[in-house]
């Protein structure tokens, strides 16, 4: 194969790996961007191992975005929440449901967020061993550090995340269920059936970018995301919604003249929503994907 063709082989695994370190797809493609420019200015028939290098400049690139980024995100205008790679109404049937929901709880929302508080070396640790399975000497040889260090940095990553994950993940149809009766809810502006389905110290985080309107400032607390909805619904600036997926997750879709202008999606504990993860941003809604298209993204 030439060098292009080679390099297509590995994109998938490559934009994967980018996307999961970045949480944004725009930044993602721009590393793979980089990625193949260097590859294409190498002398490739050289290199033994195609994959490994292509994966070592990609986790690399990545590393310096990702810091880079984060000096950003820190003036970003309220909550930053990660860029979906993908945006369907319906999953491609013949995909097995529990690979969908594998895939999902690997790229949610609410998991890339969460990933955000890892160092980028605990992150690419991380992701390394746990979705990629490198071994530690292989983690060593891409980050730069010992083996040692890099088991430190995969421990210490696993800590952090498991404190803010919940313990239980709730089944699949009663996610459905509880997404469904807020989404109708929230059209209504139900604010008392909202706060049922919520608990008591729920938080929503809402993305606008400083684009579109959108609270600063994460909200806390059932009543006060019950009121919230029930202004919207009172102004008559209740968007129409129905049900989709945002990387293979069910989410909320409302639209504005036929166009996806938000989505949301959800974080259930013990059988209430404990979080909600609104992204307004227009720069961060792709366009609806067919079936063919997705199953080459994620």
């Amino acid at each position: 194969m030439n060098a292009e063709s080679i390099f297509q082989t590995h994109r998938p695994r490559l934009l994967a790996l980018a996307y999961r370190m970045l949480g944004s797809r725009a930044d993602a493609e721009d590393v793979l961007q980089d990625a193949w420019l260097r590859w294409a200015g190498s002398d490739t028939a050289e290199i033994r191992d195609a994959e490994a290098w292509l994966v070592t400049a990609t986790t690399r690139l990545s590393l310096d975005r990702l810091r880079a980024a984060k000096r950003e995100r820190q003036h970003y205008p309220g909550p930053w929440l990660p860029e979906p790679l993908q945006v369907e109404l319906s999953p491609d049937p013949a995909t097995d449901p529990a690979q969908i929901h594998a895939v999902a709880n690997e790229v949610s929302v609410a998991f890339l967020t969460l990933l955000e508080q890892l160092s980028p070396d605990e992150r690419a640790a991380f992701l390394l061993k746990e979705a990629f399975d490198h071994d530690y000497r292989q983690i060593g040889s891409l980050l730069g550090h010992s083996e040692a260090n890099c088991r430190q940095l995969v421990r210490r990553a696993k800590q952090r995340l498991q404190a803010g994950e919940p313990r239980f993940q709730p089944a699949p149809a009663q996610h459905r269920q509880l997404l469904q009766r807020f989404m109708e809810a929230a059209q209504r502006g139900d604010s008392p059936a909202i706060q049922a389905l919520l608990h008591a110290n729920a938080a929503q985080f809402s993305d606008g970018g400083g684009i579109v309107t959108a609270a600063i400032r994460p909200l806390r607390g059932a009543e006060r995301i019950g009121r919230l909805y029930w202004a919207i619904a009172r102004r008559g600036a209740a968007l129409p919604a129905q049900l989709g997926y945002v990387n293979g997750e069910l989410a909320i879709l409302r639209f504005a003249e036929g166009r996806l202008a938000s989505f949301t999606t959800i974080e259930v504990v013990d059988g209430r929503i404990a979080a909600l993860y609104s992204v307004l941003n227009p720069e961060k809604l792709p366009p609806l994907v067919t079936h063919e298209a997705a199953a080459a993204s994620l």
